[in-house]
C-alpha cells in the first residue's frame, strides 16, 4: 500500500517527502543557524547566485554587442560597395538602418532592465538630479535599439 502511494507522488513531492522529519525513521536535525535565519521571498531572490539583475545586465550587454557587430559588418560592406562616394554612402546607410530588423526580444529585455534594475539593486536617489545614482560613473539605463541608436553609434559619414 505504501508503495502505491509513493508511485502517485510527483517527483517534487517525493523529494520533499525524503527531506521531511522522520522520513527515514530518525528525527531530522536542524542546525541552530537555520533556526535563526529569517526565511523570506526577498532573501530567496537575493541569495540566487548570481542575482537575476546581474544575469540580465550580462544578457543585455552581450545582445547590444552582437547588434553592434552586425551593424558594423553591414556598414563595412556598404562602405566597400560605395567606394569614395560619400553622398551615396550616407543615403544608403540611412536606408539600411531605417529598414534594419532590431532584435525585439532584446529590446524587451532592455526595457525590463531599465525598469527593474534600480529597484533590484536598491539604488539610492541623487537628490540633486532627482534620479538614481550613477553606477560606476554611468547611468544604469541601456538604450533601446532602433534606427536613432544605430545612427548615433555608426554615423552616415565615411570619416
Amino acid at each position: 500500500m505504501a508503495r502505491e502511494a509513493e508511485e502517485t507522488l510527483t517527483p517534487a513531492e517525493r523529494l520533499l517527502a525524503a527531506k521531511m522529519p522522520e522520513a527515514d525513521g530518525e528525527p531530522h536535525q536542524v542546525s541552530r543557524r537555520s533556526l535563526q535565519a529569517q526565511r523570506t521571498l526577498e532573501g530567496y531572490f537575493r541569495s540566487s547566485s548570481p542575482p537575476k539583475w546581474m544575469e540580465r545586465v550580462a544578457q543585455v550587454d552581450r545582445g547590444i554587442e552582437r547588434e553592434r557587430a552586425r551593424l558594423e559588418a553591414a556598414r563595412d560592406a556598404l562602405r566597400r560597395e560605395c567606394g569614395d562616394d560619400r553622398a551615396r554612402f550616407a543615403r544608403r546607410w540611412r536606408e539600411t538602418v531605417a529598414d534594419w530588423s532590431f532584435d525585439e526580444e532584446l529590446n524587451e529585455l532592455i526595457r525590463r532592465h531599465n525598469e527593474w534594475y534600480p529597484i533590484e539593486r536598491r539604488l539610492p536617489i541623487d537628490l540633486r538630479t532627482r534620479d538614481y545614482v550613477l553606477v560606476n560613473g554611468r547611468s544604469y539605463r541601456r538604450p533601446v535599439l532602433d534606427a536613432e541608436w544605430a545612427l548615433a553609434e555608426f554615423p552616415p559619414d565615411l570619416g
